[in-house]
């Protein structure tokens, strides 16, 4: 881990690119018509060139620009904070910590990507962006985003979070964005990510004030996001502590858990773990193949874990799960063996981030919970065999917008979707 700088208030200056440390380079996205490699050229339509570049770079370091880290500044560096009532509650000698990412203005981890990408955007000359939200979490972040550099906004909300999660709604509209359900030409359809993805790229294209932008699944998003992990060394060091035993975070497309996950996966005694939904069982149940990122198959295909782009998961809380496929880097990761996959019922999901929220005070989002859950496994299991193991847990977002979800469940109406 060289290069390791921060800012006079402890942001790290450069994100981590875990593309160097892979046993060998990710397969390259094919085109769509031509099932070639894509070029820059070919992504230019959808992306900035500096994000085009982030994309397919080897560099094991890119600079944080100056511009991005002054608005990460309201917000970063985010607490690393020890769960010890949860401990005393399990009763286990392992150590919980959770990187508490829910204290951004859009209350997740999103801000940390959305405000690179609309700074890039901005710099070469867009003035408009659309993209997909599954639980609104993204839609928010970019919203606030593009807010910061004025920037018109279009996003499209998987329908089913557009009905269940309102407020998510309001504040991406509060912050400037235009929102509707999708996919948009199925009134009756609860969507998908896929298919709000495909309403958002073919908005974008052939506009050229607009790009797109993604909030999770790709190499730069990813990359954005490793400010997390770096932060979470660093306060790990500062408290005294060792390296983690064990890195866990929830994984739809992979953003969270490569945030957190990735500045670990040089210290191969560290175990990665990637908690899913068994209604959408991606790294578990899933194909590696190359599959479309959308489901009418606009966007290149990506070499990943997958579920097909035409699947249509049961309309879970955790939204921002939903998705049929993996980001390349984590799928490649979990194929070389560096990181495990496990996935939950959501009414187990609910049991531990109820049990979350009575000890440590805080109520996660379902995406969230699914972190939690894992991390309840493994101090579980440690007390079985009395390991004093070091847990970390990536707490990706509050769910003070998600109380319809635990109604459901405090109230018994939340079904158990099976894989």
């Amino acid at each position: 881990m060289t290069r390791w700088t921060l800012t006079p208030d402890r942001i790290p200056t450069a994100w981590f690119n875990v593309a160097p440390h892979l046993l060998k380079p990710l397969d390259p996205p094919l085109h769509p018509a031509t099932r070639q490699p894509v070029g820059p050229e070919d992504l230019a339509p959808l992306f900035p060139m500096e994000l085009i570049g982030q994309e397919m770079s080897a560099e094991p370091w890119i600079d944080v620009p100056g511009e991005v880290l002054d608005i990460l500044r309201l917000w970063r560096p985010t607490p690393l904070i020890r769960a010890t009532r949860l401990e005393k509650a399990l009763g286990t000698p392992a150590r919980i910590y959770f990187k508490d990412e829910s204290v951004s203005p859009a209350g997740s981890h999103k801000p940390n990507t959305a405000v690179a990408q609309a700074f890039y955007n901005k710099r070469e000359g867009i003035s408009r962006l659309t993209t997909e939200t599954g639980a609104g979490q993204w839609g928010t972040a970019l919203a606030f985003a593009c807010s910061q550099f004025d920037l018109d906004l279009q996003v499209y909300m998987v329908r089913a979070s557009y009905e269940q999660k309102p407020y998510r709604r309001v504040a991406m509209e509060t912050w400037g964005g235009s929102v509707v359900a999708s996919p948009v030409d199925e009134p009756g359809h609860p969507g998908s990510l896929g298919s709000a993805i495909s309403d958002a790229v073919r908005d974008c294209v052939g506009r050229a004030d607009t790009h797109y932008a993604l909030g999770s699944v790709l190499n730069h998003v990813l990359l954005h996001q490793t400010v997390i992990g770096l932060e979470a060394r660093e306060q790990l060091e500062l408290a005294g502590e060792r390296l983690p035993d064990v890195v866990i975070a929830p994984c739809g497309g992979g953003s969270n858990l490569g945030g957190i996950a990735f500045p670990f996966v040089p210290d191969t005694g560290v175990r990665l773990v990637a908690a899913e939904p068994l209604s959408c069982p991606t790294l578990t149940q899933g194909r590696f193949d190359y599959d479309f990122g959308d489901t009418a198959g606009f966007t290149p295909l990506l070499p990943m874990y997958t579920l097909g782009h035409d699947f249509v998961p049961p309309s879970i809380h955790a939204g921002g799960l939903r998705y049929h496929g993996d980001s390349p880097l984590v799928s490649a990761l979990v194929r070389d063996g560096r990181i495990e996959a496990v996935a939950y019922p959501q009414s187990t999901v609910f049991e531990a981030s109820v049990q979350f929220a009575k000890t440590e005070g805080k109520i996660p989002a379902p995406e969230a919970g699914h972190a939690v859950r894992a991390a309840i496994d493994e101090a579980l299991a440690a007390k079985e065999t009395g390991e004093e193991k070091v847990i970390l847990f990536n707490f990706c977002g509050h769910g003070l917008l998600d109380l319809s979800a635990y109604d459901d469940y405090l109230n018994g109406r939340l079904p158990d979707e099976q894989g």
